[in-house]
Order: structure tokens, then sequence, then C-alpha cells
């Protein structure tokens, strides 16, 4: 069987609920807690163990790429949406039927610069044309990532990580 190519993502956090430093704490962490039907049809159905992602701070000042993680973990139900004391409980998902799922991300590397929005913006109409963040109104929380775009990223974060 032939082996599947290495696919990148960027995946959107709040800071003040999960940063790239608390996962570097943490070393492995789940990806609980996605609402979208779109983002988790990703983590379902595309993502696989060692993919990168690009960890992003949303919400923040300013927001960015601030680190790298690999997915470690193949999606799974995401048991949080059957926890009626979850922030995530979905009285609409079902164990049998589960509507939800989430993937585990590992720790890859804090970059030691962070990529803001603004900086990606600004090679919008140059090495970083047609990538999702930059595109006006794209919120979606769990974005493919062309292998081009993702090692342009680390080159502006000055990251260790290389995309072979």
């Amino acid at each position: 069987m032939p082996r599947r190519k290495r696919r990148y993502w960027l995946m959107k956090t709040e800071p003040d609920v999960y940063s790239i430093d608390d996962l570097e704490r943490a070393g492995q962490g789940e990806w609980e807690g996605v609402r979208s039907y779109q983002a988790r049809n990703f983590m379902r159905d595309d993502m696989a163990v060692g993919d990168l992602v690009l960890f992003y701070h949303s919400n923040a000042k300013p927001p960015g790429v601030a680190g790298v993680a690999r997915i470690a973990a193949e999606a799974y139900p995401d048991h949080h949406a059957f926890d009626p004391d979850s922030n995530y409980y979905d009285p609409k998902s079902d164990p049998d039927d589960p509507r939800w799922w989430m993937v585990d991300v590992a720790f890859v590397e804090k970059l030691p610069e962070l990529v803001s929005l603004d900086t990606l913006k600004a090679e919008a109409n140059g090495p970083l044309a047609g990538m999702l963040v930059v595109r006006r109104g794209q919120r979606l929380s769990i974005q493919p990532v062309d292998k081009a775009h993702f090692a342009r990223v680390l080159q502006l974060g000055q990251a260790n990580t290389r995309v072979r």
C-alpha cells in the first residue's frame, strides 16, 4: 500500500484558552470542542498521524502563527460532547452516532518570531497568495495549508522545523 503524503494544516485557538505554551508544557493534548462541520470533516476524514500544523493564536494582539504541532492521534469521537458539565456539551450528539470528533496534537516547536496575520496578509499577493487564512472573511478554525505556504510561514517565523 503506498504511503500517504503528509498534509499541512492551520489550527486556530484562543491563547487564553489553549496556547502554544500550554501545548509545550503538556507535550500532547486533545483538540476538542470543534463545532464546525467543515472543520470536523477535515479532522475526521483528512488528518493523519504525522501531518504538521501551524498553531495559530486567534483573538490575540496580534493574532498569528505561534508554533508548530503535529497530529499525534487520528480523529476519534469528542467525548466532551456527551458530558453535560462540559462547555462543549451537545445534547444532540449520540455516543453511538457521534456528531463531533477531535484529534490529538503534539508539540513540535514554538516559533522564535510570531508570524502575525498582518505579516501573512503582506504576502497575500506574493508567496502566500491563495492561503486561506489571509482571505477576507475566512474564519474556519481548521484549514488545509499548501506545502509551499507552510514552508514560507516557517521561514517567516524563523522555525527550526523543515518541510520535507
